[in-house]
């Protein structure tokens, strides 16, 4: 969960419970007083509201999983502020005697014990339900970690194989060249051996003709 969030969520449980405990005391009080009291939880409203929309852009900006939980519990913490609006307009807005008001005190309490009550077993499930989600975020990039090391030793591995590729593919065309190169110097080699063979054969038809020119006119003589 959020730092931030968090932070948020603990300033509004303990300003809506300082708010529940006003509102019920403003009950008992007339006059002036009554209306100052009224002010004052007005303006603790509106810093709650203004934790609400904090809570909200916190919630937000994080990842939709843990979002969807976040925005889940700020719905319980709107209708939580929203019953203790009622609760104020009840209190400001009229003028009652002495057995209304002790009626409306009763009333409110236990609305407000009931509304606290059951607004505390959904924020135990809630953060329960939380917590649950954030373990098993954990757990997921845990094994992505695990996942994503396991993918880099891969790559190192394959990036090696790849050099070991690359450097008997080098040295194979290096003998190719080689090879290349030996077959053209022996056929040059064999070019002139053939020359010399014809030039060698032709000599000898010349001498032989010679001795046979030689031989037939010391003959004739």
């Amino acid at each position: 969960m959020s730092a931030a969030f968090e932070g948020y969520e603990k300033q509004y449980c303990e300003l809506s419970a300082n708010l529940a405990k006003k509102c019920s005391s403003a009950s008992l009080l007339d006059g002036e007083q009554k209306k100052q009291k009224v002010f004052e939880i007005n303006t603790g409203i509106d810093q709650a509201e203004a934790l609400i929309r904090k809570m909200d852009l916190e919630a937000r900006s994080l990842q939709p999983n843990i979002r969807a939980v976040l925005l889940a519990k700020l719905r319980e913490y709107k209708s939580d502020l929203n019953n203790l609006k009622s609760n104020v307009k009840r209190v400001g807005s009229t003028n009652l005697n002495q057995a209304a008001r002790d009626e409306l005190l009763e009333a409110g309490m236990a609305d407000t014990v009931a509304v606290s009550g059951n607004q505390r077993d959904r924020l135990l499930m809630s953060t329960e339900k939380l917590n649950n989600s954030s373990n098993r975020i954990r757990d997921s990039r845990k094994v992505m970690l695990e996942t994503e090391e396991l993918g880099v030793s891969l790559l190192h591995d394959l990036h090696q194989q790849r050099q070991s590729l690359m450097h008997a593919n080098n040295t194979m065309h290096g003998v190719d060249d080689n090879i290349g190169r030996s077959r053209k110097i022996m056929t040059n080699m064999s070019r002139r051996m053939n020359r010399n063979k014809c030039m060698i054969s032709t000599i000898i038809t010349i001498l032989v003709i010679a001795i046979a020119v030689i031989l037939y006119f010391k003959l004739i003589k």
